[in-house]
């Protein structure tokens, strides 16, 4: 018995190591591609020059490219009247569900010198999901925007301009600012709760790397158009929230960004492969009726209070946190939220009605989205879904005088 106990440890011994050494081999080759791929974006200071690069890599690997010049260049004017030209690169791989085959994730960066990480995790990304286009349900649209200093032109182009079959994207996921990844990921939603709920549970399984939720807008990227269009986005990125980004001043760390990659991946997986997300995630039942606040006979009550201000002082200014950023950059104003409170009291659907800044519109909805349960509004003796809006104001104390 005891040699058959030896015998099993060593054969569990030898294969959990030939394991870690696969492991290690498959990060050491991702690597290895991310440091080739970096190293060549270096050298390419204009955007034509990077949407040349880009088009050559994805069309050599077998990814077809939508090369119609609507597609791939787009003209700005100048105040002096000048029209200057930026690149798009935009390219799709099939899926093969013939149901939903015609829907589409998005995947795109800032087509930008600066942006070498976001672009490297790209284009390897586009050929891990190439190589296993047979797993993909939905189309995929793969993304280089230009025009990343113009308030992120291109992809508004992309979304306002050329793209026929806006209606028809899923979701967009943003890629940006992979230059410091042994500083964690972070994954901004603007606090969609679909999304949310996506990289909550593809977390609870076993995966190389796991991206921080934030609340607070890491960066500025092409994730805004997109919001814009009412697309559910989110942004992946290293950038640290609420912290001044100054690109390139740390090296890049090849293992991490191949682990944060194969992450990517699987995360795009299941977005190709799972129910679409909401924009507004739907709240309660769609049979019980849905009726204003002011129009119930027993309107939704917050411990024991039917007045909103009881809401918003026992709990949501209890547990609000002014966002780092706004707060060194003098950031205030009042958030118009709407919310409803559904027949069973839980609270859903919360949406931005007037934003002030995406750091507070955030906040306030991840805030609102937290509250305990309600009892809900009665209309003829029935609970009903209840809509109601509130203003989450922020305020910044003045310095005391000394």
């Amino acid at each position: 018995m005891k040699h058959f106990v030896l015998i099993v440890c060593t054969f569990f011994l030898a294969v959990t190591a030939h394991a870690q050494g696969y492991a290690e081999l498959f990060a050491g080759e991702e690597a290895s591609s991310l440091r080739f791929t970096a190293d060549s974006l270096s050298s390419l200071k204009t955007e034509e020059a990077l949407a040349d690069f880009v088009s050559h890599r994805l069309s050599s690997s077998g990814i077809e490219l939508f090369e119609s010049s609507d597609y791939t260049s787009f003209g700005i004017r100048r105040e002096n009247g000048d029209t200057a030209t930026f690149h798009n690169v935009i390219a799709w791989i099939p899926g093969y569900d013939k149901q939903i085959r015609g829907k589409y994730i998005v995947i795109g960066t800032r087509l930008a010198a600066s942006n070498g990480s976001g672009l490297s995790l790209l284009l390897r990304l586009a050929d891990k999901l190439n190589t296993n286009k047979v797993l993909l349900r939905r189309s995929v649209i793969i993304a280089a925007f230009g025009g990343a200093e113009e308030n992120n032109a291109g992809s508004w182009y992309f979304l306002n301009r050329c793209f026929p079959e806006v209606d028809k994207i899923d979701a967009y996921e943003g890629l940006d600012l992979f230059d410091n990844p042994g500083r964690g990921l972070y994954a901004f939603t603007a606090s969609n709760g679909d999304l949310n709920q996506a990289l909550r549970s593809i977390s609870e399984t076993l995966q190389p790397a796991r991206p921080v939720l934030t609340a607070s807008e890491p960066a500025v990227s092409d994730h805004r158009s997109f919001y814009a269009r009412e697309i559910p986005a989110v942004l992946f990125t290293t950038a640290e929230p609420g912290k001044i980004y100054r690109p390139g001043t740390d090296p890049l760390e090849y293992e991490e960004m191949a682990r944060q990659c194969e992450y990517l991946y699987n995360f795009t997986l299941a977005l190709c492969n799972g129910n679409t997300p909401s924009f507004h995630a739907s709240s309660g039942n769609a049979k019980v009726p849905l009726v204003a606040f002011g129009d119930c006979d027993v309107k939704p009550r917050f411990l024991g209070s039917s007045d909103p201000s009881v809401f918003l002082g026992r709990w949501v200014y209890t547990y609000l946190k002014y966002p780092e950023y706004a707060l060194e950059n003098g950031i205030k104003g009042r958030v118009q939220v709407s919310l409803v409170v559904d027949e069973k009291g839980k609270v859903g659907n919360v949406r931005v009605e007037k934003g002030v800044h995406p750091s507070l519109d955030a906040e306030a909805v991840r805030v609102i989205e937290a509250s305990p349960d309600w009892k809900p509004g009665m209309v003829d003796g029935k609970p009903v879904r209840t809509r109601l809006s509130l203003y989450v104001e922020f305020k910044l104390r003045k310095a005391k005088k000394h």
